[in-house]
């Protein structure tokens, strides 16, 4: 079963001074599951990784994507519906972190590695009675 990522994890993972820096890095190395990154985190990232970190991060992120090692997971037509009600519902969940739960609705996938503990905690997803956030 894969893992969703959120952009926290994808962050914190390569900025070695980034808090949750060690904790991400144990927790995937530790687990068997595929990573997978809802096509909405990906610009999030990229940005974070230039300004924060440096063009260099940017582009061994990207390299990684290409390279397959991170699977990308594109909206479809029914998460777009989705989001809209979840952002409805939550009006404090932002459009990034609400498709990240309708990918996750429809691939009924339990397991979030985020570092957003707050936002997803408190969301009731529609196939499971809470989410398994990681690490």
């Amino acid at each position: 079963m894969p893992q969703i990522v959120d952009t926290g994890i994808l962050f914190a993972l390569a900025d070695r001074s980034d808090a949750w820096h060690t904790r991400v890095r144990k927790h995937l190395e530790s687990s068997h599951d595929v990573l997978l990154a809802p096509v909405t985190i990906l610009t999030e990232v990229a940005y974070l990784l230039r300004d924060r970190a440096s063009p260099v991060a940017e582009l061994k992120f990207v390299t990684a994507i290409a390279d397959g090692e991170l699977a990308v997971e594109n909206l479809h037509a029914k998460d777009w519906a989705r989001t809209r009600d979840l952002m409805r519902t939550y009006e404090w969940l932002g459009f990034v972190d609400a498709t990240i739960v309708a990918i996750a609705e429809r691939l009924k996938v339990r397991t979030l590695a985020t570092t957003d503990r707050r936002h997803f905690a408190a969301i009731r997803p529609s196939h499971v009675e809470r989410f398994i956030l990681v690490p």
